[in-house]
């Protein structure tokens, strides 16, 4: 797809994407621990709700 951007302007959109917070390097982004980490979560609030249902007798 050509660009649409003058010659200059582009010149600008590259200085700006390679300056700052876009030129850090990152780890890689890992799923599998963003799962883990909510689904342990979901488990500790669910167990932590049947706890307060059980002291209160509802269940």
């Amino acid at each position: 797809m050509a660009s649409k951007l003058t010659p200059e302007d582009q010149a600008r959109v590259e200085r700006v994407i390679h300056r700052g917070v876009n030129s850090v390097e990152r780890k890689p982004f890992k799923v599998w621990t963003l799962f883990a980490s909510i689904l342990l979560l979901l488990v500790l609030m669910s167990g932590f709700s049947y706890f307060i249902a059980w002291q209160h007798g509802v269940v």
